[in-house]
């Protein structure tokens, strides 16, 4: 059992028998009343997110993940392939399953699969990945660094803002918590 009050982005937790990871969490002490977390919590088997209020104190069941480093193959139709990096074991997840981390993932990139008590319920993905630009409208001579931003669909399809020097070809460093920009490779 761990406290609400112990909360760090990133932890497991088990809460009406659904695994649950915490996206983010505020400590509230109003005036008035007792104080309470509010958090932001992902469900690791469905990939809904959820506002979730816990009273100051209350305590919720930690949720033991254990992960293997598998590599990431190739999408069969709405299925997508890892195979273990050790036994060579290879595994199906659904897209549903993983819907936030396909913007992430390409063929042969190394991630951690999590499993809890034997059933596989996501993929972790590492703070940051490099993905190619292969659409962006081209950048002006004269466009700075603390200039504006422009949209630039990526490899993997996902569209991200980036600042106006970067041009079509070109390896970023993109944020897998948020999907931002960080900067070139």
């Amino acid at each position: 059992m761990i406290s609400v009050n112990d909360f760090r982005t990133g932890l497991t937790i088990e809460v009406d028998g659904d695994i649950w990871r915490v996206m983010d969490f505020q400590h509230v002490k109003p005036g008035k009343g007792a104080a309470f977390v509010r958090s932001k919590l992902r469900n690791l088997r469905t990939g809904a997110i959820q506002e979730k209020t816990f009273r100051a104190g209350e305590k919720v069941n930690r949720a033991q993940i254990d992960t293997r480093k598998m590599q990431y193959l190739y999408a069969n139709g709405d299925q997508h392939v890892f195979m273990d990096m050790e036994t060579y074991e290879q595994i199906e997840l659904p897209a549903k399953q993983i819907e936030h981390e396909l913007k992430f993932l390409k063929e042969n990139m190394e991630v951690y699969i999590m499993m809890y008590q034997g059933e596989t319920i996501g993929v972790e993905l590492p703070n940051t990945v490099e993905l190619k630009v292969v659409e962006t409208e081209p950048g002006i001579k004269g466009d700075t660094a603390s200039g504006g931003s422009k949209p630039a669909k990526l490899e993997t399809g996902l569209v991200v803002q980036v600042p106006f020097f970067v041009n079509e070809g070109d390896t970023l460093i993109i944020n897998t918590a948020d999907g931002t920009y960080v900067s070139r490779a």
